[in-house]
């Protein structure tokens, strides 16, 4: 059954000539039962002055269809009087708003908020800008293109953390452009109700939360984003919500047994600390269906991360995930078709799949997923879990290691109803979710009372790093940086507590300048100009050389990257000395060493015949045929 859009024109604060209406679906909260229900607003300026309180307009009931219920009223601002001298009440800027439900049962429940909301004040507030203009985008913007699948390099982003807002990062796009990105996939911008958090427990879900900016600001993010060749993927999480989400909580409030949008549908991994959110609810599929729509249509994103899938997933011909993706999909076709302005940054040309990114993280099955839904990519954790192990002294998981980064098993084409979609897996040694790969080779405390969450990884032992990085990024798939480790940022993650989402870690960017942080950089970028400019890595197939005794046992591994007449191989040295071993190269002639050149490149090499070939230890050799 697909979804449908919410009638947005009607939902949350829609403003109108200096009067402002609020709609609100409230399914089995009726008049008729003795329920009231209440908006209150105050002017930003004035909501922490103890002389002024917030206006409160009494709802008007009504029966809407699809989802019954439904409450309303205008409040007329612009140029009304205020009700004490020195109130900004009546003026332009931004409003924060509430509502209140009185119930004969349970009394009155204050501070609910409004799950339409396009703008959000502190903690749990709603908010709204009186003589909001939309943003004007750049001419450039009708000419954007999101990348095709396998040309992506994806840089995962914390806003808190990067720039700190959006303003700040916004900056940051020539760096990540001239680092060799090309999209970047950022940690929710949903509004949650704490300061500082990840944003995986959201509250509010279609708008930009209050800790980063305005929705101007996000928009003018995007828009230079695009300028500099960088997609952006922001994550949705959609499988389970925060206690303070309007939906949760006025119904858990109101001590209904029921509730027409949460409850349990598949997995309940946040149920100690968030709530599930229940797909067999036409309200929650239509809401979260019109969510991804307004972030592809108002904030020209190009695509979503779908974070923890298990919540959602009810398999391939489910109403959960799969049914979600479909029809996101169904929309940027229909709207492509239709010649709506901007969505042709989809329109691969004719005949080309069409370029929206729709990545699940579904750790259990990301094979599965790829196979039976309209996803395109998935983020999977077998490449990392192995590299792991290696990084961590067990050279029996190098063959599991080369095996996935070669994605064997995943499909790289699905035609599903006459839909031709690509697809691919994510390529990471590092994200949100776990410490820095570098804490693999030692940790240090500079903690002067070892509190175990100032943990870091051993900085001097950087150059351990490389042979992963290397691989990482001229493997199969669609490599994805973690933001800093490009230079080496160094802290360790708890695997479980509070800890690991209430402390804010902005990037150490003194790391950039230091010794660690100047090789790594310098390696990344070259590892991605290669990628770039080697057609073969980017799109080409995968061959591993899973020979323990002549490689393996020796810490190395080797693999080969190919396209037609087109020729990589990749050689690692994972372990503490050099290694020279033979090579049979399938192709005659000379090749080039890209990570150094000169005396590097091979000269004459004789097709299946023996080469010996040097490799450093804790680096790696890239040789490409001329």
């Amino acid at each position: 059954m697909s979804a449908s859009l919410l009638p947005l024109g009607t939902l949350g604060a829609v403003e109108n000539n200096g009067a402002v209406t609020f709609g609100l679906w409230l399914p089995w909260v009726s008049a008729a039962d003795g329920n009231a229900v209440t908006v209150k607003l105050i002017h930003e300026q004035d909501q922490f002055l103890q002389s002024i309180a917030p206006r409160e307009f009494s709802m008007t009931h009504s029966v809407r269809a699809p989802y019954g219920d439904f409450w309303s009223v205008t409040a007329p601002i612009a140029g009304t009087p205020p009700a004490v001298a020195g109130s900004a009440w009546g003026r332009g800027g931004r409003y924060v708003y509430r509502y209140r439900i009185d119930n004969p049962n349970v009394g009155s429940l204050d501070w609910i908020g409004d799950p339409c909301a396009r703008e959000y004040g502190v903690g749990k507030l709603s908010a709204f800008t009186l003589g909001y203009q939309p943003y004007t985008w750049s001419g450039a913007e009708a000419t954007w293109r999101t990348p095709a699948l396998t040309d992506l390099v994806v840089y995962e982003v914390n806003i808190a953390e990067l720039g700190g807002d959006l303003e700040r990062t916004r900056e940051l796009m020539a760096y990540l452009s001239d680092l060799g990105v090309n999209a970047i996939e950022l940690m929710p911008l949903s509004n949650v109700a704490a300061s500082v958090d990840w944003g995986y427990l959201p509250i509010g879900y279609f708008g930009v939360d209050e800790r980063f900016g305005k929705r101007s600001d996000f928009q003018q993010m995007v828009d230079v984003a695009h300028q500099h060749g960088i997609a952006v993927i922001v994550d949705g999480v959609y499988g389970h919500a925060g206690v303070d989400f309007p939906y949760f909580d006025a119904y858990t409030r109101l001590r209904y047994h029921e509730n027409p949008f949460m409850g349990p549908f598949a997995k309940d991994y946040f149920s100690s600390f968030g709530k599930s959110t229940d797909f067999a609810r036409p309200l929650t599929r239509d809401y979260f269906f019109s969510v991804n729509h307004h972030w592809l249509e108002v904030y020209h994103v190009d695509g979503f991360r779908y974070d923890c899938v298990p919540n959602y997933w009810d398999g391939p011909l489910g109403v959960g995930y799969a049914s979600l993706v479909y029809d996101t999909y169904q929309l940027a076709k229909s709207r492509i078709a239709a010649g709506q302005p901007f969505w042709s940054r989809f329109d691969g040309g004719p005949g080309a799949p069409i370029r929206l990114i729709q990545c699940a993280e579904q750790l259990e099955g990301p094979e599965e997923v790829l196979r039976s839904t309209y996803s395109n990519s998935t983020w999977q954790n077998h490449t990392f879990d192995a590299a792991k192990s290696v990084a961590r002294g067990d050279r029996g998981r190098l063959a599991d290691w080369g095996l996935s980064l070669g994605l064997f098993g995943y499909p790289e084409q699905e035609t599903t109803n006459g839909d031709v979609i690509p697809k691919t897996a994510l390529q990471y040694l590092e994200n949100h979710d776990h410490e820095r790969f570098i804490c693999n080779f030692g940790l240090t405390n500079p903690d002067e009372a070892g509190n175990p969450l100032f943990l870091e990884g051993n900085r001097e032992r950087w150059y351990m790093v490389q042979p992963y990085l290397i691989a990482t990024l001229m493997s199969k798939g669609i490599p994805l940086l973690w933001q800093g480790e490009e230079f080496g940022e160094n802290y360790f993650l708890p695997d479980f507590g509070a800890g690991r989402v209430a402390l804010l870690r902005p990037l150490r960017w003194d790391f950039f300048y230091d010794t660690p942080g100047q090789q790594l950089i310098t390696l990344v970028r070259k590892l991605l100009r290669i990628r770039a400019r080697r057609p073969q890595i980017r799109r080409g197939a995968y061959f591993f050389f899973n020979d323990w005794e002549r490689y393996l046992a020796r810490g190395l591994m080797l693999f080969a990257r190919y396209e037609d007449a087109r020729y990589t191989l990749v050689a690692v040295n994972t372990g503490d000395t050099d290694q020279t071993v033979p090579f049979w190269f399938p192709l005659g002639g000379d090749y080039v060493e890209e990570l150094h050149g000169g005396d590097l490149g091979l000269k004459g090499i004789a097709a299946l015949r023996p080469t010996l070939l040097t490799i450093p230890s804790h680096y790696g050799r890239i040789w490409t045929a001329l």
